[in-house]
């Protein structure tokens, strides 16, 4: 009786001689690899073959750090980004400044020139704030007793004349400016020397020149400059530029309407000037000179 396997439970040579045969083989293709560079060529192609399966099980592994790179870059760009933005606020803010500092240098510097211009002693002043009164034009500045300011004196900006100092505080003063109503100003025209007086309150910051002849040689254009006859405002300071001319129908004198040429809602810097007011005359009221001016007609 037969008591051999069968041929499918065949299991051929042992696991030891299996080892011993593939070990002399790798050792012999190592030796002749070395020596002789055979599997070179065979090498080659298989990781020619063996590429694209390398670069499909990598793609895993490079999105992965494709993924965290391009978080760690959007973290980047969002933190520079706000840094630039701190950046530009801050150099914003610098160049407003700057501009700002400028602006004041340059008034300051044509206020300095204006002073240079006036035989008198001057104050530079800072506008502090409107007085808003809907039925007045007046300004509150930063000077007052202490710095030698006193009740008349003229303020003047870098280009005219700007009001009268009305009202005295210790540390500020009140400025009433040429368009207020309760102004008047001794003007003359610079092109002919013709005198008249400057009232303020004709219209939303403007001035008049009242019972001025219909006759009067006087022109679009012409420029006004005070007259010095007030013993208050020195001679030959720009007040304003004549307007509109209405010659009105009834009666002998005509309308005429003046620009002030000082930026009397613009200037932030201005220049007081510390005339001595005790031997000055009051300014003429409104009313005194018109009941004047009436009784001379009459």
């Amino acid at each position: 009786m037969d008591r051999s396997p069968p041929p499918f439970f065949k299991q051929g040579p042992s696991a030891n001689a299996r080892l011993a045969f593939f070990a002399v083989l790798s050792i012999a293709l190592l030796i002749v690899d070395t020596r002789l560079g055979a599997l070179g060529p065979l090498r080659q192609g298989i990781g020619t073959v063996l590429y694209p399966l390398q670069r499909t099980l990598l793609v895993p592994r490079d999105a992965v750090a494709f993924a965290g790179d391009y978080l760690f870059e959007v973290t980047r760009l969002r933190q520079e980004n706000s840094e630039l933005r701190r950046l530009e606020m801050v150099n914003a803010k610098a160049l407003l400044q700057a501009e700002q500092i400028e602006h004041e240098n340059r008034k300051l510097r044509e206020l300095l020139g204006a002073r240079e211009r006036v035989a008198v002693r001057s104050l530079v002043a800072e506008v502090l704030y409107d007085t808003r009164d809907p039925f007045t034009r007046k300004l509150v500045l930063d000077k007052g007793l202490q710095h030698g300011v006193a009740a008349g004196q003229p303020v003047i900006d870098a280009t005219g004349v700007i009001g009268q100092i009305t009202r005295v505080f210790p540390m500020s003063s009140e400025l009433t400016l040429v368009t207020d109503r309760s102004m008047t100003v001794p003007v003359q025209i610079q092109r002919n020397g013709l005198r008249s007086v400057a009232f303020g309150g004709a219209a939303p910051g403007r001035m008049e020149l009242r019972y001025m002849a219909v006759n009067a040689d006087i022109r679009e254009g012409d420029v006004l400059a005070t007259s010095g006859l007030d013993n208050l405002y020195p001679a030959g300071l720009p007040v304003g530029r004549v307007l509109t001319i209405d010659k009105l129908r009834s009666g002998s004198f005509s309308r005429i309407i003046v620009e002030p040429v000082a930026g009397v809602d613009r200037s932030r810097m201005l220049l007081i000037l510390l005339s001595d007011q005790s031997a000055a005359p009051p300014m003429p009221a409104l009313e005194s000179i018109e009941g004047r001016k009436r009784a001379r007609r009459d």
